[in-house]
């Protein structure tokens, strides 16, 4: 467990906000991320309620810091397949941060943020032996630049589709 990360039974989670108000609901949804953290539809639970609740619409809360310790951690101690989301959240919190989509990360919750976002190499290398898709590839490209502090050049891969990537590659986009 990373040193610091607020435990998932720790009170102050009713006191930090996500996108629709306190927080105490993240852990419960942790825990269920824990227990299934293989490759599922973006539309499955737990995935669709913790983005749309830490990563609303590019913005982020309290709750997001509080979390993304969390969901490293749980990536970190899978043997199988996770889904790409593991490394994708954390890097869109992190990016929504530093374009100023959100509050300060509170002290109280900095150690174990600026740890798990450090972390992301851990993840992608814990990970690099398995099958990717392209948006795991393109998740775990984007954790390891917002991990270096790279944050324009993750926000550009994050943006990459299939249109922009044919573009890219065939020199259209201006």
């Amino acid at each position: 467990m990373f040193e610091a990360m607020l435990e998932l039974d720790d009170s102050r989670w009713s006191e930090l906000t996500h996108a629709y108000g306190a927080a105490s609901d993240i852990p419960d949804l942790l825990h269920a991320l824990a227990k299934r953290p293989e490759q599922q539809g973006p539309n499955d639970e737990p995935w669709f309620t913790l983005w749309s609740s830490l990563c609303h619409q590019g913005d982020v809360y309290t709750a997001s810091y509080a979390a993304i310790p969390h969901v490293v951690e749980i990536a970190l101690s899978q043997a199988n397949p996770i889904d790409f989301g593991f490394l994708l959240l954390p890097a869109s919190v992190d990016v929504a941060r530093t374009n100023g989509r959100g509050p300060e990360v509170p002290d109280f919750l900095l150690p174990a943020y600026d740890l798990a976002i450090s972390r992301l190499p851990d993840c992608v290398l814990a990970h690099r032996g398995e099958s990717w898709s392209q948006n795991m590839t393109i998740a775990a490209m984007a954790a390891m630049a917002v991990s270096k502090s790279h944050h324009a050049l993750a926000e550009a891969v994050m943006n990459l589709d299939e249109d922009w990537i044919s573009k890219i590659n065939n020199g259209e986009w201006d």
